[in-house]
């Protein structure tokens, strides 16, 4: 039998329908709407078709954005200006830091000056460390989407055997640290894991976001488990996940496709942290 297939515009939808209904509430409380502003430095084309995306949930759902973009050359002082700004200015009510920066750019450095209260995507190390502690704030957008996939299939996450492919800042950390929350057993791999599939081969879920395509096949994963798949890879050939889809479709019992499953829950999870910003600007 073949694995259930997410449908991730599905679930964005109902989530943009909430929060349109919701954006319209705030309307009517406190007489103005929710304004976003996003930095971009640079013409990285995966970025360019992201923010798209985003600005056009945000239409959807009545959010007012604004990209400021930068050239590829920008220097760290002047991004630094830009988000002292942003953060100063009280009818900006979110920052997002379009990533990734420039090599010459120290990334953590600018995440880190976005006033906690603004930080759409929830990777200040403030609202880190809330969600390290169980505080749960403002999640970081892709773990948060995770997450949404996971509970709109009614699965509990307490007590099962979970793996992490990445242990990057923006998603392995923050979601190894939202799943341990939820008492999951957990394994966090990476490109230094030595025997991938010691630890894929027993697991309940697989969340990888390597950006290897063809990463996990059939031999990676066990009947039935729930593979999420976060990696996109963009070829001639077309965009990929890091799953080799028809390798583990009759063997998986759930897969989130890509293009279609974490994507564009992703984009809507961004706009659920961005009536978070609102209402901490306005509070």
């Amino acid at each position: 039998m073949s694995a259930k297939i997410i449908d991730g515009k599905m679930i964005a939808e109902i989530i943009k329908k909430d929060i349109s209904k919701k954006i319209k509430d705030l309307e009517k409380e406190y007489k103005k709407t929710p304004n976003i502003s996003t930095i971009k430095a640079g013409n990285n084309p995966s970025s360019e078709i992201y923010i798209k995306l985003r600005n056009k949930g945000c239409k959807q759902v009545g959010i007012n954005t604004n990209t400021i973009d930068f050239p590829e050359n920008i220097t760290e002082d002047e991004l630094i200006a830009a988000i002292k700004k942003l953060n100063n200015d009280c009818n900006v009510h979110g920052i997002l830091i379009q990533l990734p920066l420039p090599k010459h750019i120290n990334q953590d450095k600018i995440i880190n000056l976005i006033d906690p209260k603004k930080d759409v995507e929830g990777l200040t190390p403030k609202n880190m460390g809330s969600t390290l502690n169980g505080d749960e704030k403002i999640i970081p957008i892709t773990p948060l989407s995770v997450l949404t996939i996971i509970e709109n299939q009614g699965i509990e996450v307490k007590g099962k055997d979970i793996v992490i492919i990445n242990h990057s800042n923006h998603v392995g950390k923050p979601l190894a640290a939202l799943l341990l929350n939820r008492n999951a057993s957990l394994s966090v791999c990476h490109v230094f894991t030595k025997d991938l599939k010691f630890y894929t081969k027993n697991a309940d879920i697989i969340i990888t976001a390597a950006g290897v395509k063809n990463l996990i096949t059939k031999d990676h994963i066990k009947k039935g488990c729930f593979l999420i798949d976060v990696a996109i890879i963009s070829t001639k050939e077309g965009i990929f996940g890091d799953v080799d889809f028809n390798s583990v479709k009759d063997i998986a019992g759930i897969i989130t496709p890509v293009p279609g499953g974490v994507g564009p829950v992703t984009v809507a999870c961004s706009l659920k942290n961005m009536i978070k910003t609102f209402k901490n600007c306005n509070s």
